[in-house]
């Protein structure tokens, strides 16, 4: 290569170095205009939530003096008040917020919102993936525990899995939770939950009293893993056809609310998700036996206990009513819908 040919090559690369300049000093100046822009926006959502707070807690001093009219008038406005708080849980979504107690602890001060929908839904499609293939890889080490290789070694590396699991689904759901997902608070409190209750599976040591709980909590790993892998495809169905009408967020998680095409897919979920909380209450009984057994020295046993009463057991009963009041709904449409058809003919 010639000397006045890395010249010229030399100038090209230097003009196009001085366009750069130019395009970054414009973006450096655009994401100050962003930066006071996100600034005076959440001023402003501030200021109309207390003028909102305000004149709510007027409107409860109006309607004890008010007549049928003004009560009227007093309930479209409360109606607009809740919309409107709506509309300012979405805003928030796109902009810079404080950090929940969890995540600063984990993650420091950390600005953890993304301003796309694209970023946000490819994040959301990332922890959707993440979670299957997680199942898919917990399902394949339990089996393997359970009829291959029955070593404290190879359950403790299935219990580290389960706890290192637990922490990164509660990280990334308060990232979701940040960026406007509405996950339900009792969904993230039972990983909260499911992640101690792996730590003291994982410290428990070898001995009479984990070997008859082993087979029972590696068999209901695998049928857990299992029911989650359905409930993913079941629920990834529905959302996808959801999202396409326009009538569920980008990064919602769960399907709440029932249509009727829903239902075939349902009926033949349903027997593997009441067997499993079942199963989850047998859990906590047999738990309990081996607490009183004249061999239990493990404190591991009484502290599993402990969180059974506190905690399984109050997410079995949060589950199980979670499903029958989804159901519920489900069962009144099909009825209706077999009643008109039956009138019909």
């Amino acid at each position: 290569m010639s000397l006045q040919r890395c010249q010229t090559e030399w100038e090209e690369i230097d003009q196009e170095y001085q366009q750069l300049q130019e395009t970054h000093k414009v973006y450096r100046q655009k994401l100050d205009e962003l930066t006071n822009l996100q600034a005076t926006c959440s001023s402003a959502i501030s200021k109309q939530r207390k003028g909102l707070k305000d004149l709510r807690y007027s409107l409860r001093k109006c309607t004890k003096t008010s007549d049928e009219k003004e009560m009227e008038l007093i309930k479209d406005i409360q109606m607009q008040i809740k919309d409107k708080e709506h509309f300012f849980f979405d805003m928030e979504a796109y902009l810079p917020k404080k950090n929940g107690l969890y995540l600063n602890l984990v993650l420091g001060n950390v600005n953890v919102t993304l301003l796309s929908n694209q970023a946000k839904f490819a994040y959301k499609d990332e922890y959707e993936k993440f979670k299957l293939c997680m199942t898919i890889i917990l399902m394949f080490a339990a089996i393997t525990c359970l009829f291959l290789l029955n070593y404290r070694v190879t359950d403790e590396i299935f219990n580290f899995l389960l706890v290192w699991y637990y922490c990164t689904l509660t990280i990334r759901e308060s990232i979701l939770m940040s960026n406007g997902s509405r996950i339900k608070g009792w969904w993230v409190s039972h990983h909260y939950v499911s992640t101690f209750l792996s730590g003291v599976m994982l410290t428990w040591p070898e001995g009479s009293m984990y070997q008859m709980f082993r087979s029972q909590f590696l068999a209901f790993s695998i049928y857990q893993s299992f029911v989650q892998f359905l409930q993913y495809y079941y629920q990834s169905g529905c959302l996808y056809r959801l999202r396409a009408l326009g009538e569920r967020n980008q990064l919602d998680l769960t399907v709440e609310g029932f249509q009727s095409w829903m239902w075939r897919g349902l009926t033949f979920l349903l027997p593997f998700l009441f067997f499993g909380h079942f199963w989850q209450l047998y859990n906590a009984m047999t738990l309990f036996r081996l607490a009183g057994h004249k061999d239990c020295k493990e404190w591991q046993v009484r502290t599993e206990i402990l969180q059974s009463y506190l905690c399984k057991i109050p997410c079995f009963q949060i589950e199980y009513s979670t499903t029958c009041l989804y159901i519920h709904p489900c069962l009144i449409t099909r009825l209706l819908s077999t009643q008109s058809l039956a009138t019909s003919s």
